[in-house]
């Protein structure tokens, strides 16, 4: 089985910054595109950041120049630093990851989800 799981979330004021994490963990033979979704009620996921095995990232408009997301591909990891947080910011905010599993074909993987909240 897969696992990822995230970490960092919490509670800061607006202008403040936070670092969530996230791992991949389990019978993994590779994996493709990590990410971060963001999640409000009524929002089925949007993309926030992602990141290829290569190291290309893309971000949505809201947060360019904001948040900058990194890849470790030995660990398995992805981390994104969020900086000059805004209140809209908050919500939940959940890793994927396109994981090709050992004798499983390629497959899309959440994480259970960290919450940001963000007080103005």
């Amino acid at each position: 089985q897969v696992q990822l799981v995230e970490s960092g979330g919490g509670l800061v004021q607006a202008g403040g910054s936070l670092t969530l994490s996230c791992a991949a963990s389990g019978d993994i033979s590779s994996i493709e595109t990590m990410g971060w979704r963001f999640r409000f009620p009524g929002n089925q996921g949007d993309l926030v950041a992602s990141v290829t095995r290569g190291g290309s990232t893309s971000y949505t408009d809201s947060v360019k120049g904001r948040f900058t997301i990194s890849r470790d591909n030995v660990r398995n990891t992805i981390t994104l630093h969020m900086n000059r947080l805004k209140p809209e910011d908050t919500g939940f905010y959940y890793c994927d990851a396109r994981i090709k599993r050992i004798g499983i074909p390629w497959g899309d993987y959440w994480g259970r989800g960290t919450h940001v909240s963000v007080s103005s």
